[in-house]
């Protein structure tokens, strides 16, 4: 089987560490709040798409540098180009581009490992759906998400964001935020469940930090398991749903972490995982 090392990759578009099973990918333009351009959405999605294969990578936290988590899709860069492509009838480069930052949506809900979003201040457009794309948020009282397309004449049904965010905050208030395009507060975002819960600005880093870290130090096999139910059951009726979770458990009981954990109640201390 292929291996792909996290701790080996270079980033060309952003900032990448791995340090002790954690990875942490910053968007690094803080002196433009961290817009993405072509190039870094493709680069998002490759390198979630090859976190399939990386046994260095248990658990990853996004983040932006500065006191912003992410503008979106470059004005200049991304949306001055779409629109040119508009006024030339070129459907087929514009759904291209659609199509491309839709599969990192898709290559971030695929790849085994946890993601832990940390949002500071904006956190708009394309970057409140990097947001969302994640499997757990920590946020701050002056986090502002906004899922902007409507104030640009487009959708709100843009990279799943009509699919995932009803899950996580309801039908009712993602239809508010979708129709409207407001900015939700981080204590509304809080209080609706898109945030697991907010720090102050400054312990936002080491809180995504130190929860990356707890995830890393558990059974990280069972734990992209987890992950997977949690996607593919969204469309399941409550019978296969349990007979999915069934199959997922059977599967974990046959990894050494199980046998560890037991070991360990059994002389009561605390099990130590590695992943196999």
């Amino acid at each position: 089987m292929r291996t792909f090392h996290g701790a080996a990759y270079r980033a060309q578009h952003f900032l990448w560490e791995v340090q002790d099973g954690v990875a942490t990918l910053t968007l690094n333009r803080p002196e433009r709040k961290n817009p993405l351009t072509f190039d870094s959405y493709g680069e998002i999605r490759d390198l979630f798409r090859e976190l399939r294969h990386a046994k260095d990578v248990k658990v990853v936290v996004l983040r932006g540098a500065g006191d912003n988590f992410c503008s979106g899709g470059d004005v200049h860069e991304i949306i001055g180009p779409l629109v040119r492509m508009q006024e030339a009838g070129d459907m087929g480069g514009l759904l291209e581009f659609t199509r491309m930052t839709g599969d990192a949506v898709i290559e971030m809900r695929h790849c085994p490992q946890p993601i832990i979003a940390a949002v500071d201040g904006v956190c708009a457009g394309a970057g409140a759906i990097l947001a969302m794309a994640a499997d757990l948020r920590l946020g701050t009282a002056r986090s502002k998400t906004a899922f902007l397309f409507v104030r640009v004449g487009l959708a709100g049904a843009d990279m799943g964001a009509c699919n995932i965010l009803p899950r996580i905050i309801g039908s009712g208030r993602a239809a508010e935020l979708l129709y409207t395009g407001r900015s939700m507060s981080g204590e509304e975002g809080e209080r609706w469940g898109f945030y697991n819960r907010l720090v102050a600005p400054e312990q936002l880093h080491a809180d995504a930090q130190a929860l990356a870290r707890e995830l890393a130090a558990g059974p990280t096999f069972a734990h992209g398991m987890t992950k997977k139910c949690l996607e593919q059951e969204w469309s399941m009726g409550i019978a296969d749903a349990i007979e999915a979770e069934a199959q997922a458990q059977a599967i974990c009981m046959q990894t050494r972490d199980y046998g560890r954990a037991y070991r360990a109640f059994v002389e009561k201390r605390k099990p130590e995982f590695k992943g196999d």
